[in-house]
């Protein structure tokens, strides 16, 4: 009787709680939604703060205009340092977008085929990745590979692999989730295997290559590889619901500051970052923007071709539930309707 009845009341707890998540967090998205629009971006990005995130900054490129610089919130809670729209920010996926031009790169000169496969180019995976044989660098470019993600292993995010070959062990013998090219699935572990290739190929570490051929043409001085290249202090701390700490110490690859992106992606959209070919090649295998998310840090990079204008924005608070990129999808919006208003 006694465990019948402890058993009634955690269900009915349980029941409170979904009732609680249901209510609450989508009235919040509903309120971000409808709220007035601010007459400036300056005030959506106070009202963000209002909502929760600790920090938030915005970089704006619109054509004809100088760029525009925002930021409100912190960019240290503990130590009270207001955020600043210079500082540099992990961008997470954000760099596939990096990784595909590179890709793009070493194709136009001959030293990569997106037709050739796992089996050409990685040889020793054959019968460790099902379809090796079949899995060509294009369809991993474009998550058509049908391979397994790495960073859907349970509590991936509570404790991150640090290489190249912890990543590659969480997927090694497991089927594919579909036959390639049969589907679409976003997959790290696609540019896991890419950046091997060619790193392989070059004979030195990729984030060389994109710096000679895409940061240093572009004058990007405030874009790096990882935390080993910065300075602490000019990274913005990052935070996750329910978690304690400042996650801004936690290694997740390349930083930039919201700017150096905006240009990059500018490049990007315009074609000057490519040289005769290569445009058409990118074109046919990747996007022309992109959004990242780690623990403590969410960033989007966007054309808008109607406005013919580049946003990135950054976040510096995630939660478990992903209800703050809910969130923040619905302030980006309502930028580009600032932006929109602004042109009328």
């Amino acid at each position: 009787m006694a465990q019948t009845k402890t058993r009634r009341i955690l269900g009915i707890a349980l029941i409170i709680a979904s009732l609680f998540s249901l209510v609450f967090v989508p009235w919040l998205l509903v309120k971000a939604w409808i709220l007035p629009l601010p007459d400036t971006i300056q005030g959506q990005l106070d009202e963000a703060i209002g909502h929760g995130f600790d920090g938030m900054i915005v970089y704006v490129d619109q054509a004809g205009k100088s760029p525009q610089y925002f930021a409100s919130g912190w960019h240290n809670r503990e130590t009270k340092i207001p955020a600043k729209p210079q500082a540099l920010f992990k961008i997470a996926s954000i760099s596939k977008l990096y990784d595909a031009v590179a890709v793009t790169k070493l194709v136009g000169d001959g030293r990569l085929s997106l037709d050739k496969t796992i089996a050409d180019y990685l040889p020793d995976l054959v019968g460790r990745i099902e379809n090796a044989d079949k899995i060509t660098l294009r369809l991993m470019i474009q998550h058509k590979s049908g391979i397994p993600n790495f960073t859907d292993a349970p509590n991936f995010w509570a404790t991150p692999t640090q290489s190249y070959q912890e990543s590659l062990d969480l997927i090694l013998d497991k089927p594919a989730n579909f036959e390639p090219g049969k589907g679409y699935e976003y997959c790290n572990t696609n540019y896991l295997l890419i950046n091997r290739i060619m790193d392989d190929v070059l004979g030195y570490p990729n984030f060389q290559f994109i710096q000679e051929e895409i940061l240093i043409p572009l004058k990007l001085t405030n874009t790096f590889g990882s935390l080993k290249e910065v300075n602490m202090d000019d990274v913005m701390s990052g935070y996750h619901v329910g978690h304690p700490y400042d996650l801004k110490e936690d290694e997740h690859g390349m930083l930039a500051t919201a700017a150096d992106i905006g240009t990059f992606l500018r490049a990007l959209n315009n074609g000057s970052l490519f040289e005769q070919g290569e445009q058409e090649i990118y074109a046919s295998i990747y996007k022309y923007e992109h959004a990242g998310w780690v623990p403590g840090y969410q960033s989007f990079a966007t054309y808008h071709k109607e406005l013919d204008a580049v946003t990135v924005a950054f976040y510096s608070t995630t939660d478990p539930k992903l209800y703050n990129w809910n969130l923040s999808e619905i302030i980006n919006n309502r930028i580009v309707k600032i932006l929109e208003r602004q042109e009328n």
